[in-house]
């Protein structure tokens, strides 16, 4: 072909052979890979087979397996049989093994009996990017998201779920033997082959309906009723879409607002937040290894035991209200109309009345005061406008609400908290699900799962470090934190 950019004959015989060194560039991301997984102390960290056996057929050193791992969740696979397909035919990985092409039961396994091992690498590197001053500003933005598990909607069975698809199955029954009624009147010669279907039918669905009656019975004895078939752990969790849900596991984040790494993280089969807060602050603040930390998260983690527990531990939260009554909307005062005397131990009520304290209860294990006014509440000119009781309005207030004023004084006084807290964490859920290719999760049980997200994590802090130094710099600042 004329006039075209040629290549070399497959069939030409090469002298010299090219070093594989060669097809790596310098600053090539895989270099900052080879030098962070041999500078760890692989033995130390708690990694299988770390130490070699004296007998038997030699295995793989854990290092290269993992150098293999942090390279595939950097590259988007993750699968252990397509990491296999890339030793033998990437010659990145190729570099990184030194041409070894292990088979995919044996990376599969690599990661299934080293989950100690490969979350405590993730925390080392945290410690490394500690060790350069990267976590300075203590401050960190708290969030979860939501990630597919290894379970069928169809697998995982709710009481609503399994009320749901037995009422279907009764109708569809009830449906049939009504057809056999009427063929069995009709009679038509044609109607025979029909007949025999709908008896078939039946039969599976009663099959069916005596499946689901022992389903009832297992959902009884679960601790939280649910029951997840294929991965035990997973749960069924609402999404932000209206009507719609997941069978899967809740991870949660926190993040540098400096430089956007991930300080700490967890893997949870709750579908809320609220009971997060205090968890991932203080992970957060002992990896950063501050005395004071500033945490910010969004009002789906506002919960009054989590914020008073971060208060006494020295974490300062930046938390939005939830306002959970609906008095606002009915044209009625809320709680914030009311304002607190701390003086006279009594709020203030719209018409300037005093509210006192009159008793106090213990409601799922915290003390709730009671405040109410009963013969000013009686002669009130604008009662109609504060409550629907036919005697008095009453005002509930927990016997550390103190905190959560505070809390939301700091929040009226520094309104862009909550901007920086969706500039911080947000785009991390975004990387890790879209760019990174991580919508769901390949591995079952939640020990498992937490195993993948520390490689996820590690693989995302990694590319961070890259981005922030560049190939050589992170490999300098790699060499100098391990010194």
């Amino acid at each position: 072909m004329k006039r075209y950019i040629e290549g070399k004959s497959r069939a030409q015989m090469v002298l010299m052979p090219e070093s594989l060194d060669d097809f790596i560039g310098e600053d090539n991301p895989v270099r900052v890979i080879d030098l962070f997984v041999d500078e760890l102390d692989l033995p130390g960290l708690g990694f299988a087979s770390a130490q070699p056996a004296v007998t038997g057929r030699p295995g793989y050193h854990p290092g290269l397996l993992l150098k293999l791992y942090i390279y595939g969740y950097l590259n988007r696979v993750q699968s252990s049989r397509r990491l296999e397909r890339e030793a033998q035919r990437n010659v990145e990985v190729m570099w990184l093994t030194g041409h070894l092409t292990p088979d995919f039961k044996t990376i599969a396994d690599f990661r299934r009996d080293n989950g100690i091992g490969i979350r405590n690498a993730c925390k080392q590197f945290i410690a490394l990017c500690r060790e350069l001053d990267l976590f300075s500003h203590a401050v960190v933005a708290i969030d979860g998201s939501k990630f597919k598990a290894v379970n069928n909607r169809d697998k995982n069975f709710t009481p609503h779920k399994l009320e749901q698809r037995i009422k279907q199955i009764e109708e569809s029954i009830e449906r049939y033997l009504h057809a056999l009624d009427t063929a069995d009147r009709t009679q038509p010669a044609e109607t025979e082959a029909k007949t025999k279907n709908l008896k078939e039918k039946l039969v599976r669905l009663r099959k069916q309906m005596r499946y689901l009656q022992e389903m009832g019975e297992r959902l009884r004895q679960a601790p939280d009723e649910q029951v997840s078939l294929t991965d035990p752990d997973a749960r069924s969790m609402a999404t932000s879409g209206r009507g719609t849900g997941m069978v899967g596991y809740n991870v949660q984040v926190a993040v540098d607002s400096e430089h956007h790494l991930i300080v700490a993280h967890d893997v949870v089969n709750l579908g809320h937040d609220r009971t997060q807060l205090a968890s991932m602050a203080m992970q957060a603040k002992v990896a950063i290894d501050e005395e004071t930390l500033e945490v910010l998260a969004d009002r789906g983690y506002y919960k009054g035991p989590e914020i008073l527990a971060c208060e006494q531990s020295g974490i300062t939260p930046f938390v939005p209200m939830t306002m959970t009554s609906d008095n606002k909307a009915r044209g009625l005062f809320d709680k914030r109309d009311f304002v607190y005397q701390p003086d006279q131990d009594a709020y203030r009520c719209p018409s300037g009345q005093l509210l006192p304290r009159h008793h106090q209860s213990v409601e799922q294990g915290l003390v709730i005061h009671t405040y109410y006014n009963l013969g000013a509440c009686r002669q009130c000119p604008i009662k109609a406008r504060c409550t629907t009781a036919e005697k008095e309005r009453r005002v509930r207030r927990w016997e550390h609400e103190a905190v959560l004023e505070s809390m939301q004084r700091r929040l009226d006084a520094c309104p862009g908290k909550m901007r920086q807290r969706r500039s911080t964490v947000e785009h991390v859920f975004g990387t890790l699900k879209s760019w990174m290719g991580a919508t769901h999760f390949l591995t079952k049980t939640r020990p498992r799962v937490q195993t993948e997200m520390s490689l996820h994590v590690m693989a995302y802090n990694l590319r961070r470090i890259i981005s922030l130094y560049g190939p050589k710099g992170a490999m300098n600042v790699l060499r100098w934190a391990a010194a």
